[in-house]
């Protein structure tokens, strides 16, 4: 994992952490706590998904890319 995706990651985790302590201190009821906090768990989780599969893909992509550099490397020694 390079430097970017940990300082990502790391910026990432201060947003989720400073939306949760925000929830807690606002003046509502406990219900409309616990509700506003699941909401931000699936939005938290939907935008980890989103990463992962953003992630995924460019692994793929880079797979391919591979893939086609070695078979065109062994084509040039046949």
């Amino acid at each position: 994992m390079n430097n970017t995706s940990k300082i990502l990651i790391a910026i990432a985790a201060g947003v989720a952490a400073g939306a949760i302590v925000g929830i807690l201190f606002a003046p509502d009821k406990g219900s409309e706590i616990r509700s506003k906090v699941n909401e931000q768990g699936k939005n938290i989780a939907d935008d980890l998904k989103d990463k992962f599969r953003k992630g995924k893909e460019k692994f793929n992509d880079l797979k391919e890319d591979i893939e086609k550099t070695v078979k065109e490397k062994v084509a040039e020694f046949v």
